[in-house]
């Protein structure tokens, strides 16, 4: 019954979302912009902003609804219910003590095969997630270390961090839609295929555009989630854990002759100039310098 509770606070949340951001485009339009001799009334369709929310914020929020199933199917992982040994005892244990500390619903705990040293949290409330850390994590990190990275994972739960952001990539996927759909509507009036074209177009550059705030916030939370670990277990564990996992990247470049090995997630966050904006944590040596000055 717990995932229909959940269901339901995010199909009402979408509501009020909608709600909101519904009155508050029928204010603008028609009460004031026009104080302002600004008339966008008949340019801006509220049909177009309707269709936009349902779809930004629609997807985004299915999408969170379901990641603990889909994060489940793309990873060759095992739940742990009962520790069978030292390891397990450590993943579970940690977890388990933080959100009695808390008073959380206990999250579930499940170990993936990745030689990456990685751990994630999801799910679509902090009462209903999960949390999982790779083989690579247990084979490369000791135990105070990994229990640090836990309890990373555990403030991202814990804050919230899987809501907001989806808050966020619903409100980015929003004006994506509705601008691309404004568009279409002015061109294909005097050239449907030109309109179009121009829509798809909006909609691959205006998608990769709108990574950059999102992966701007994501990067804001990773120093709140280690903070977060630091008052659980100490900065000193986080600042291990962390040097661990640049230690392994390092390592894995150099034997490789690859780049970042984790470049995919961004979790090193070693990216440089334009690409750094889309890296969704910050580089591992600004991490340790924000916890060192805790």
């Amino acid at each position: 019954m717990k995932w229909l509770k959940g269901m339901a606070l995010l199909l009402i949340a979408n509501a009020l979302i909608f709600v909101t951001l519904s009155i508050s485009f029928n204010l603008l339009v028609n009460v004031i912009l026009p104080a302002f001799d600004i008339d966008v009334r008949g340019v801006v369709e509220q049909q177009d902003l309707v269709w936009a929310i349902v779809l930004g914020f629609g997807g985004a929020f299915i999408s969170l609804a379901f990641s603990k199933q889909m994060a489940r199917m793309m990873l060759d992982c095992y739940q742990i219910t009962q520790p069978r040994n030292q390891a397990e005892q450590v993943i579970y244990g940690a977890v388990q003590e933080i959100a009695q500390r808390l008073h959380m619903t206990m999250p579930e705990v499940w170990v993936y095969d990745s030689p990456d040293p990685n751990a994630f949290a999801t799910g679509p409330s902090k009462n209903n997630s999960m949390v999982a850390v790779s083989t690579g994590l247990l084979n490369n990190l000791k135990d105070k270390e990994v229990q640090a990275v836990l309890a990373h994972e555990m403030g991202h739960v814990y804050n919230g961090d899987m809501f907001a952001t989806t808050v966020l990539a619903g409100l980015m996927n929003t004006f994506v839609y509705l601008i691309s759909r404004w568009a279409y509507r002015n061109l294909a009036e005097r050239n449907a295929m030109l309109g179009l074209g121009v829509y798809y177009f909006l909609q691959i550059v205006l998608s990769f555009l709108a990574m950059i705030p999102i992966s701007w916030f994501s990067r804001r939370r990773e120093y709140a989630a280690d903070a977060f670990s630091a008052k659980v277990y100490g900065k000193d564990a986080m600042i291990a854990a962390l040097r661990a996992i640049d230690q392994w990247i390092n390592k894995a470049k150099f034997e490789h002759s690859t780049q970042d090995a984790l470049a995919t997630m961004k979790i090193s966050g070693k990216s440089s100039g334009f690409l750094h904006m889309f890296a969704t944590h910050p580089p591992i040596e600004e991490r340790v310098a924000a916890l060192q000055r805790l």
